[in-house]
């Protein structure tokens, strides 16, 4: 009996997991494969991240999208492609213009090189054409 409520409550936390995760997607685009597979290898974990992920990207001093645009600056300073992408792909979600995106890599260029504003201006022609 008590493998069948194990079994059972493992179904329905995996079922508010895939909401979560499309909600994740819709504000930050592509979940990376090792983050979903946390909602079955563990989901406390899975938890945890999504509470600290939802304080982080709520509105507070700044705005969602502002938050979105010091990503991916990060991101390309980085020069982490993945990042970027997942990035650019939830900044247009989120309403962020190409322009807006622009000036922001124009601030990692002035911080963190050449190779940062090429990198991420690369990844935006891909994905905002």
């Amino acid at each position: 009996m008590a493998v069948k409520k194990a079994v059972a409550k493992k179904t329905v936390a995996k079922k508010g997991s895939e909401k979560e995760l499309k909600s994740l997607e819709k504000k930050i685009g592509k979940v990376p494969k090792f983050f979903r597979e946390l909602t079955t290898n563990e989901p406390e974990m899975f938890n945890l991240v999504m509470r600290f992920e939802q304080h982080i990207w709520d509105d507070g001093k700044l705005s969602r999208k502002t938050k979105k645009l010091i990503a991916i600056a990060i991101a390309a300073a980085l020069r982490d492609q993945h990042a970027v992408h997942a990035q650019l792909a939830g900044a247009k979600n989120l309403g962020v213009t190409k322009g807006e995106v622009e000036e922001a890599l124009r601030v990692a260029f002035l911080l963190s090189g050449m190779p940062a504003y090429v990198y991420g201006k690369a990844q935006l022609d891909e994905v905002m054409p």
